[in-house]
């Protein structure tokens, strides 16, 4: 909630008249979130709702573990990339965004490799 507060402030601010760089003051409330959601899910369990949720987690609770102890490294290493976009404003957008892309890509390509080697019999 307080990252929805955060951009509802700076749209409001924006809005009347304040000019700023939105990437800029951006960059530390993603790098918070991306962190945060690194600690999520490293520790979420197995379910429906929350977590990657792909089709080789979901069918092993083995590569669910590996595929979210791999995910929530990824995502913390995401958010402290992210907060270097405060002091290169001109990069943040890419500070950001790569990352974040970066980890999402590999954990889903993660747990379809620990899916196939799981079955195979090499674990």
């Amino acid at each position: 909630m307080l990252f929805l507060l955060y951009i509802y402030l700076l749209t409001l601010f924006w809005s009347l008249g304040y000019r700023f760089d939105m990437g800029r003051l951006m960059a530390p409330a993603l790098a918070i979130l991306f962190y945060y959601c690194g600690v999520l899910t490293e520790h979420a369990k197995k379910n429906w709702f929350i977590g990657i949720r792909t089709p080789w987690t979901l069918s092993s609770d083995y590569v669910w573990e590996k595929t979210h102890q791999i995910g929530g490294k990824l995502f913390k290493i995401a958010g402290a990339i992210a907060i270097l976009g405060v002091f290169f404003p001109r990069f943040s957008f890419h500070f950001i965004l790569i990352p974040a892309i970066f980890a999402g890509i590999y954990t889903m390509a993660y747990s379809y490799f620990a899916y196939r080697k799981e079955k195979a019999g090499e674990i």
